[in-house]
């Protein structure tokens, strides 16, 4: 059985990811970015745990660049000090992220909705989800989305030992790997609250890990309307969205994207997913 991550357990979690997370990802800079104009202002500061631990306001991560869904994992990636945050390329580029599916209730009218406008999105998937939901993930390949690690049961990582941490990552990308074809090249951690070891073992399992400009908010339930209002309001060349379509409630995710997808893209904003790594 799914086992959906509620959020009062998100909202217990959150001061220990706060307190033991935040300091992986304080101070970082964003390099390039030039020719869009993206990384050009501070990006808001990433996770929920974000709202009870103030970062510094240069809190700016490494763009990264591309389009098109993953191949094979490389080996021997850089080990990162902090998770990647902005796009760069031409144009007013943006993308989309779903955390935590997927979901047989949520995902699919996302997914729908996607396909509606065509667009790619990234999707971190939590293992314990992918076991009983292969179809959306071979659905999710077939659409040309990117999927990403996202741990097996969305535990706060900074509380694991390193043995815990390689089998949350490992055993996810197995599973991943047999539902959709190939091994996940990004990672995510829940909550975002990231580690040393996080990074090291993503790096050893060729995942680059992944961050966010704009949380939506979606895991508050706040709202169809603040949730549109936070991603129009947040929108600019480079921008990384995070949503959920899993963990909670979604249904104000699914009935939000369908106002603010076709807006951004009416005003010029072009989704886009990583390049492949070979």
């Amino acid at each position: 059985m799914q086992k959906d991550h509620l959020p009062t357990r998100r909202r217990m979690l959150l001061a220990g990811a706060a307190a033991l997370g935040a300091a992986s990802t304080a101070g970082a800079i964003v390099a390039g970015g030039a020719e869009d104009g993206a990384g050009t202002a501070a990006a808001p500061a990433p996770g929920p745990q974000a709202r009870q631990a103030p970062r510094p306001s240069a809190f700016r991560l490494q763009p990264l660049t591309g389009d098109g869904p993953p191949r094979a994992a490389p080996r021997g990636l850089k080990v990162r000090n902090e998770p990647i945050l902005q796009i760069s390329g031409r144009g007013r580029r943006m993308m989309l992220t779903f955390d935590d599916g997927p979901n047989p209730q949520f995902t699919p009218h996302i997914l729908d909705t996607l396909a509606k406008y065509g667009v790619r999105a990234m999707f971190f998937l939590c293992g314990e989800c992918v076991v009983d939901n292969r179809e959306l993930v071979a659905r999710m390949a077939d659409e040309g989305h990117v999927v990403g690690n996202h741990t097996w049961t969305h535990p706060l990582l900074t509380t694991l030992d390193r043995k815990q941490i390689r089998s949350e990552m490992k055993r996810t990308s197995d599973v991943i790997e047999d539902a959709y074809g190939e091994r996940p090249q990004w990672f995510r951690a829940p909550y975002g609250a990231w580690n040393r070891a996080a990074f090291q073992l993503g790096a050893e399992m060729g995942m680059e890990p992944m961050g966010w400009t704009v949380d939506t908010t979606d895991w508050m339930e706040p709202g169809t309307a603040a949730i549109v209002d936070r991603v129009e309001s947040g929108a600019a060349p480079g921008v990384v969205v995070l949503s959920h379509d899993a963990g909670g409630d979604r249904s104000q995710t699914v009935h939000a994207i369908r106002e603010w997808l076709p807006h951004l893209l009416d005003s010029g904003y072009h989704m886009t997913v990583p390049l492949r790594r070979v």
